[in-house]
């Protein structure tokens, strides 16, 4: 082991004595150095600061690529992608305005929003700019029938949408000038691909401890997408990352509960917060995201930095946005699936099923083994109920999922006769399924790649048959079709208002 030789005897000195120390020495000079002496000294310091932009972090490389993106650049493919993200968004949006959920969080928060700047989808309420991005987020997730980016089980759309079409309506009547439909594409595409860029740098370390990843990424991408319809420069962009790098939000225990639809709305809601401070040039650190005390380092055990820069402008993670068919966790979904298919051939009555045993993914058993669950919300994160209600009303969607649903004698019954086992073969949209009747008869089904996969997406007419399920009872049959008619035309659209309009029960009255 090497030594050093010891050097003239000098008094150890603490971090906090070595700063005290000099900011005295720079306190007795600062007269003596005059004004004079001072700007020269400011002017190359400036200088060393311009000099430095050649190697950009990764937080000012994302900004300055925000920032140049143009809607002409996106190619057809991801804005199509763009289109069916909004247009799933709408359905889920309405779909979800009337739950419970959404009625408490209006109550707490009306009283406290006195300005009707942006329309609550689904709803007659109009409310500041904020709660309105906060509401739909809520409303977007409370079926947990939105969307899903697979590689990171993000759900991109909700803190994106919910944030830019609350801003974009704001912001028509502020200019005098309508937010077009093309503008608005074009900060969803970008909100939502670096929101997933981001995901992936950290996932799946950051989502194991704990943390909801939708609601930790999610205020990134409302930021981008709301400081690229403010307009801000790139130092501004730099900082509206810093800023909702400040608010992650969202822990997996909430899964199950109403606070579980709270992450996205937040999400939502603080990067708009963070966009608009930033466009007043409210400032954070220029490495946010990158830094050794910064977001990444922070939050997670894993920083791939190459997954949010590499490919900016050609490959879009927006562009693998899936769909869910079915109302609950996307890892129960190959089960429903092999459920519904095993059913209908044979009409099997749940009575004569003896049991039913699955080999899932470990995903499912981690996020979905709630075996007896007495809410509507906690069955979407049960395996076993999904499978028997599934089975017995050939259906997943948010009725299967109500407290009377999970309640269900019939239901309960079929519930107890479902096993599932872990087998390390099996990926997380695989499921093998193997039903036993009484009478020793056994049915299989494995199912290899789930409707509303990237492989075997939903088609525009299965979109539309959810977005008109969703809306039932909500809006009327013929304004639900102009409403999707009009999603599906966002790019030609002059006005994004007229989403949110026809979005709205018609006897809205004024305001």
């Amino acid at each position: 082991m090497s030594q050093t030789k010891p050097g003239p005897s000098v008094a150890p000195q603490t971090p906090r004595r070595h700063f005290l120390q000099r900011s005295l020495q720079t306190s007795l000079l600062w007269p003596a150095l005059g004004s004079a002496s001072f700007g020269l000294w400011a002017t190359a310091a400036q200088a060393e600061s311009q000099a430095a932009p050649q190697a950009l972090g990764v937080t000012h490389q994302v900004a300055r690529y925000v920032v140049q993106a143009r809607y002409e650049d996106l190619p057809q493919a991801v804005r199509h992608e763009g289109v069916r993200s909004l247009m799933n968004w709408v359905g889920v949006a309405v779909g979800g305005s009337r739950h419970e959920t959404v009625d408490r969080a209006l109550k707490a928060l009306l009283p406290f929003s006195t300005t009707p700047q942006a329309s609550v989808l689904g709803r007659t309420e109009r409310l500041d700019v904020m709660k309105t991005a906060f509401i739909n987020g809520v409303s977007s997730h409370i079926f947990d029938f939105d969307d899903t980016h697979l590689k990171t089980i993000i759900h991109p759309a909700g803190p994106v949408a919910s944030s830019a079409l609350a801003l974009a309506e704001y912001l028509g009547v502020l200019r005098g000038q309508p937010v077009s439909g093309a503008e608005l594409l074009n900060a969803l595409v970008l909100g939502m691909d670096i929101e997933c860029r981001i995901g992936n740098a950290v996932y799946p370390n950051h989502y194991d401890v704990g943390w909801h990843i939708t609601g930790t990424t999610g205020p990134f991408g409302s930021a981008v997408a709301a400081g690229k319809l403010l307009g801000l420069s790139e130092q501004q962009m730099v900082w509206a990352l810093g800023l909702a790098a400040s608010q992650p939000v969202g822990l997996r225990e909430s899964f199950g509960s109403m606070n579980k639809s709270f992450n996205p709305g937040r999400a939502a809601e603080n990067g708009l917060f963070a966009a608009i401070l930033a466009s007043q040039n409210f400032t954070s650190s220029d490495g946010m995201l990158e830094a050794k005390r910064g977001w990444g380092n922070t939050i997670s055990t894993k920083q791939d930095w190459r997954e949010v820069t590499e490919g900016l402008g050609r490959r879009y993670e927006s562009a693998l946005n899936t769909y869910k068919p079915y109302a609950c966790g996307i890892v129960i979904h190959p089960a429903i699936e092999a459920a519904i298919r095993l059913r209908q051939p044979e009409q099997i009555q749940p009575e004569d099923i003896a049991r039913i045993d699955l080999q899932v993914h470990p995903l499912v058993i981690e996020l979905t083994n709630k075996k007896t669950p007495q809410r509507g919300l906690e069955g979407k994160f049960s395996v076993y109920h999904s499978v028997a209600v599934a089975w017995i009303e050939g259906a997943a969607g948010e009725r299967q999922y109500s407290d009377r649903a999970v309640r269900d004698p019939r239901i309960v019954a079929l519930r107890d006769k479902v096993r599932a086992v872990i087998n390390p073969q099996i990926k997380a949209d695989q499921v093998d399924m193997t039903v036993t009747l009484k009478d020793g008869r056994q049915l299989h089904q494995f199912i290899d790649r789930a409707i509303g996969s990237v492989e075997v997406p939903m088609s525009q007419t299965q979109l539309e048959a959810k977005f008109s399920d969703l809306a039932t009872d909500i809006l009327p049959k013929a304004q639900t079709r102009e409403l999707m008619d009009l999603c599906w035309q966002l790019e030609r659209l002059p006005d994004v208002c007229a989403i949110t309009r026809l979005a709205r029960p018609l006897n809205t009255g004024p305001g």
